[in-house]
């Protein structure tokens, strides 16, 4: 007599679990929150071991980009960010969300997010979490900023984004990345250091 005992992980058929678990991670974000969902709880509902959510993604911070389906990852924005000489991080900054903004594919997406969040309380508590824990507060710790001044960089790239893109304001929406680089990367710069 043989026993079939189901095991965890992935299941038989053709089935897409990777997009299973985006499916869920998407789901359990939005109802939780970024800081609230877990791993376990994400791989409860897409039906499967957390180990596969592990095999799929390495950390909740790249879930949370590919649910939300976003052209970056956090863990290299950080990188970016902190690596390199401390007196460009402002323009590593602004060249860098100039670069990710640039096409629509990439674009898009983080357009969205910011729309729902903009209109969707449960939208804005999981974008304001994501944002401060996986992006913000690994970029102040790292480089020793107060978070106030990390928030107020990011405050001023939010506005050049919703105004070079959103609401269009000219000649923002047309000006070219250095000149733009130019003119905010001194700006941004003073927020990391002073």
């Amino acid at each position: 007599m043989t026993v079939d005992r189901k095991r965890p992980g992935r299941r038989p058929g053709a089935a897409d679990t990777r997009g299973e678990i985006l499916a869920a991670a998407r789901k359990v974000f939005a109802e939780k929150g970024f800081d609230k969902a877990t791993v376990r709880g994400i791989a409860r509902e897409a039906k499967v071991d957390p180990a596969l959510v592990h095999h799929y993604f390495e950390t909740k911070e790249g879930m949370f980009a590919a649910a939300m389906r976003l052209p970056f990852s956090p863990e290299n924005i950080v990188l970016v960010l902190v690596n390199g000489p401390r007196e460009e991080v402002g323009e590593r900054l602004v060249r860098m969300l100039l670069q990710v903004t640039a096409s629509p594919e990439t674009r898009e997406p983080m357009l969205a997010l910011i729309r729902s969040a903009m209109t969707n309380e449960q939208a804005v508590t999981m974008v304001r979490e994501f944002f401060t824990n996986a992006l913000l507060f690994q970029v102040a710790d790292r480089l020793e900023v107060p978070y106030l001044r990390v928030e107020a960089a990011f405050a001023q790239m939010f506005g050049m984004v919703m105004a070079r893109y959103v609401i269009k304001l000219e000649p923002m929406a047309s000006a070219g990345h250095d000149e733009l680089v130019a003119l905010l990367a001194p700006t941004v710069q003073r927020y990391f250091t002073g």
